[in-house]
């Protein structure tokens, strides 16, 4: 044992090396530790958790609350470890708001563009980029100034199987066949996209109804069909990206055996009004988005990035206040 700092590379590669050693030598083919381990004097939260998000989050709490019992409470502490468990989607909701306990598991993590978010600049970097800023253009028919910033979330693999009902994003199962003709013969006022990161086929749409109401045999459908008539499974390649009106009768299936990284990210359109509003704000991002700056980026991205932010706080400030949920599960 020295005092010297390691080489950092050949570091990181012992630690790599030990977790690759110990991969598939669970007895039981969970994460954790069948005996108590230690950081210095600290018991860890070792107890077998079906994924290593799962087990990571817990053990995390437990350094957190002993931080807290060996030298009390920390304001800003707290508001950072809300912030580090607020982000989450956690298992078995589909929709919002969702707790901030994960011992069930997640299925997504949001807010990437969050200031607090670590590589917040390599999201905002892609969110911001110029094809996907040019593709929204021209599916929204309008110029770069209409553009309002939205969300951006990562999906991810479930601990356990996991499946979304069919649903609309902003209309209700309840609404009528009249409510939701008039609903989508409006403009859309948005683009929502899904980039996968890994191979990805875990969105089923029915092409052509974000234009039509429900028939008959898809309201009579059960809420998780698994054949609903005309479906498509989205297949996508790593690399490949899917724009989709999020209106489109559409369901998630998440297969826990299978890696999930998909980027998934909404711009809207300064007409959407209230409806965008509702759509973005019951995530949260209002909480945070006035303090959001990105002056990461390259200059000519960093002054698009700024204007469609203060168009995000504008629209809030005008219709965020009351706006509830979309949805419920």
């Amino acid at each position: 044992m020295t005092d010297d700092l390691p080489d950092i590379s050949r570091f990181c590669s012992v630690v790599a090396q030990i977790h690759l050693d110990s991969m598939g030598k669970s007895p039981n083919g969970q994460y954790g530790f069948h005996i108590t381990t230690h950081l210095a004097y600290v018991d860890n939260d070792n107890s077998w958790s079906g994924s290593w998000e799962q087990w990571y989050a817990r053990a995390l709490k437990r350094m957190l609350q002993e931080e807290e019992n060996s030298h009390g409470p920390d304001d800003e502490l707290k508001v950072l470890t809300a912030a580090m468990f607020d982000k989450l989607r956690t298992l078995p909701k589909q929709f919002p708001p969702w707790s901030s306990d994960p011992s069930e598991g997640i299925w997504g993590i949001q807010h990437l563009l969050h200031p607090d978010m670590p590589s917040r600049d390599v999201f905002a970097a892609s969110y911001f980029n110029d094809t996907v800023i040019t593709t929204i253009e021209q599916l929204l028919d309008c110029e770069e100034e209409c553009l309002v910033m939205e969300l951006y979330n990562l999906l991810i693999r479930p601990t356990h199987d996991f499946e979304l009902r069919w649903h609309r994003d902003d209309i209700p199962p309840a609404a009528t066949g009249e409510e939701e003709q008039r609903r989508l013969e409006e403009p859309a006022w948005h683009a929502q996209w899904n980039l996968a990161l890994y191979d990805d086929d875990s969105l089923t749409v029915v092409p052509g109804s974000h234009k039509r109401a429900r028939t008959e045999q898809e309201r009579a459908a059960e809420p998780f069909a698994k054949d609903m008539p005309g479906q498509l499974v989205v297949t996508l390649k790593a690399g490949d990206m899917v724009f989709y009106d999020n209106n489109i009768l559409h369901r998630g299936v998440y297969d826990s055996r299978k890696e999930r990284m998909t980027l998934h990210g909404s711009v809207g359109h300064l007409a959407g009004g209230r409806v965008r509003a509702q759509n973005v704000l019951q995530h949260g991002t209002g909480e945070w988005v006035e303090r959001c700056r990105f002056d990461g980026l390259a200059e000519g991205m960093k002054g698009r990035a700024e204007s469609m932010r203060q168009r995000l706080v504008e629209m809030g400030r005008a219709e965020g206040e009351g706006v509830g949920f979309s949805q419920e599960d």
